[in-house]
């Protein structure tokens, strides 16, 4: 069945949910200013809106380990601890709302393979810390892993390319894959000698058979839009000279100048510029399939018009 429009967005309570509380940088408000802004910029009328939709607790664990998902599960009803060594606390309801921002990825993935839509945009997801068996970075379950293992389980897709340009550098998918030489990973953040994690040096390039099948690129702080056409050109041709069949883009709102935590000064200029570049490349190279996932970001300001351009770049409005 296909629609009107080639874009779809995730938007709902279901999604908002996934956050740890009004104080923290990671709080529900993330999913709210980036819809408001949507509606104001009426891009209701260029996309399809989609409700969010839930996982199995097979598909997770698909990349993450049965016990650790039986642990997400047991803090999720006691909302107590952390699950990892302090930066990701437990919270009620935890492992549904985890589940959710999962299943709309996958969900996308589905519609996507069955060519209903050819690109698709999930506010909150990109959650690129979390590890097989671990938690980290206010990630709990990594649905960029997970959409991953299921393109390849469900759909028998392999050649994959997972594109970060959020601040921080996607730590969870480069260990998880470093040895996988059909996951494609591209990574432009802020250099790790100043930045949690702390990783994706540029000698970290994949390793065995997997080896110059990853592309770090740290950036200096207070990088700018100019800095960034650079790297990005850069990570184009490579991306070029490594044909995929799908592809994920993490596009964290945190590298825009004016985040708390983090010193890069993009504007949403630079996101805009990417989606639309990996559009091309999706169209020339994997039938247009595309998936965006919001990532980090945790100025309101910079979240609400830079999801909403990467949205508008991806549905094919020029401003």
């Amino acid at each position: 069945m296909s629609h009107p429009h080639n874009c779809c967005v995730y938007l709902g309570e279901d999604l908002a949910r996934y956050g740890f509380g009004n104080d923290h940088p990671f709080g529900p408000k993330r999913h709210h200013v980036f819809e408001q802004e949507f509606y104001k910029q009426s891009l209701q009328d260029k996309v399809n809106i989609l409700s969010p939709q839930t996982i199995d607790q097979s598909t997770l664990e698909l990349f993450h380990t049965h016990d650790y998902v039986e642990q997400v599960k047991r803090q999720s009803k006691s909302a107590t601890g952390y699950l990892d060594q302090g930066d990701t606390p437990a919270f009620l309801g935890m492992y549904e709302a985890a589940s959710f921002v999962a299943g709309s990825v996958c969900d996308a993935v589905d519609r996507l393979v069955n060519k209903e839509y050819k690109r698709a945009f999930i506010p909150i997801a990109g959650l690129h810390h979390a590890r097989r068996n671990i938690a980290a970075g206010f990630c709990v379950f990594n649905d960029c892993g997970i959409a991953i293992e299921y393109l390849r389980h469900k759909h028998h897709i392999q050649r994959i390319a997972y594109v970060d340009i959020d601040a921080h550098h996607g730590d969870g998918v480069y260990y998880s894959f470093e040895t996988d030489p059909d996951l494609i990973f591209a990574d432009l953040h802020e250099d790790g000698h100043y930045l949690y994690p702390g990783t994706g040096s540029e000698n970290e390039t994949g390793k065995g058979s997997a080896k110059n099948t990853k592309l770090n690129i740290p950036m200096p702080p207070h990088s700018d839009d100019d800095t960034f056409m650079q790297a990005w050109d850069k990570l184009e041709k490579f991306l070029l000279a490594h044909p995929v069949d799908f592809i994920l883009l993490q596009c964290g709102a945190d590298s825009i100048k004016g985040d708390p935590i983090t010193h890069m000064e993009y504007s949403e200029k630079a996101h805009s510029h990417a989606a639309k570049r990996l559009c091309k490349i999706a169209d020339t190279m994997c039938k247009g399939r595309l998936i965006a996932m919001g990532g980090g970001g945790y100025n309101h300001q910079n979240i609400a018009k830079t999801w909403t351009a990467v949205v508008a770049s991806m549905a094919q409005i020029t401003y």
